[in-house]
């Protein structure tokens, strides 16, 4: 018959095995996370061109293609750097919250070293939020971008039907179906952290955290 003090023994012996696993696996899926914000950034395949659509081209954040309707050579511009090449002020925006949750995830990644000098289940606390941040931020900047479809040079390509959160001619790419992914993705990795914070909190003993 095991003791209840041999029960509590296996049950924390289980749980820090658990928890290290889960944690190892929730610290791989931020690595992931952060190269997925990485591309939806710099890649400009947000929305683009149809069978329906007079030329080629495609969108991004800042950087734009738009076919030249006689030699059918894409003209390209938007630079991250020259906010007048942008096309509208609503890609402007939704490049800042985009950019912006990038480098919150890349800085949940640099907390990371803090699990060897500072309470396990702070650290884990921290990165839940700063993950929820950069959810927040990702959610804008998505929210934001459709704003900008009503743009003159959107319209060159998609056609005079497009207007704000109307896309006219014109496709959504895999970017922008990416960029939702990531949305859900860092929500469901800032619950997981806040969760292992709390274990971390309520069932270890204060020398084990």
């Amino acid at each position: 018959m095991i003791t209840p003090q041999e029960a509590v023994k296996i049950y924390h012996t289980n749980y820090v095995r658990n928890a290290r696993a889960i944690g190892i696996m929730w610290q791989v899926l931020t690595i992931v996370l952060s190269v997925i914000t990485v591309e939806i950034f710099i890649q400009p395949y947000w929305i683009g061109d149809s069978n329906l659509t007079p030329q080629s081209g495609y969108f991004g954040l800042f950087h734009y293609c738009i076919g030249n309707p006689v030699s059918r050579e894409l003209i390209c511009e938007g630079k991250m750097y020259d906010f007048e090449s942008i096309a509208s002020d609503a890609f402007k925006t939704a490049m800042f919250f985009v950019g912006s949750s990038v480098l919150l995830v890349l800085a949940s990644i640099g907390c990371f070293s803090l699990f060897f000098f500072k309470n396990t289940g702070t650290v884990y606390k921290i990165c839940a939020w700063i993950q929820l941040a950069a959810f927040g931020c990702m959610s804008c900047g998505c929210l934001v971008y459709p704003d900008g479809w009503g743009s003159p040079e959107v319209k060159r390509l998609c056609g005079e039907r497009t207007d704000s959160y109307t896309l006219g001619n014109c496709t959504i790419r895999w970017a922008f179906l990416l960029a939702w992914f990531s949305i859900v993705d860092a929500l469901m990795l800032s619950l997981v952290a806040f969760t292992l914070g709390n274990r971390q909190d309520t069932l270890l003993p204060e020398d084990k955290k």
